[in-house]
């Protein structure tokens, strides 16, 4: 990465409240049962869980009241600044067939972008 000469100012009063952040559920870093998930994951995880508030605006539901959000390859490489490799590693990561189950992704066939649902990180007790 390349240095450049840039001096960051420091924060004052209430300053920092003045921003928008993406926020990654806590849980995702403390809980075992995502441990093994990368930091890229959890990063891309966050990214889609903004993105689900687009989608409300632009009522992206189906019809068993489900959200859900479109979000490319392209784009996925664009946020994490990664090449397609890592970007389909990074979404496999996710994904209820690969990976961990965070993610649901449909495809619609005819060039559309697949849809992806964004699922809730929160672990249900199992029943066995």
């Amino acid at each position: 990465m390349a240095k450049h000469n840039v001096e960051f100012d420091y924060f004052h009063g209430y300053e920092s409240e003045q921003f928008a952040f993406y926020r990654i559920p806590k849980v995702l870093f403390t809980d075992d049962y995502f441990k093994d998930l990368s930091s890229d994951a959890k990063v891309l995880y966050g990214l889609m869980l903004d993105r689900m508030s687009l989608s409300i605006k632009n009522n992206w539901i189906d019809e068993e009241d489900r959200v859900y959000i479109i979000f490319t390859l392209e784009q996925v490489m664009q946020y994490m600044n990664c090449g397609k490799d890592k970007g389909v590693k990074i979404l496999a990561e996710l994904d209820t067939g690969k990976g961990i189950g965070l993610i649901e992704r449909v495809k619609r066939g005819l060039g559309k972008p697949a849809i992806i649902y964004v699922k809730s990180f929160l672990i249900k007790d199992r029943q066995e």
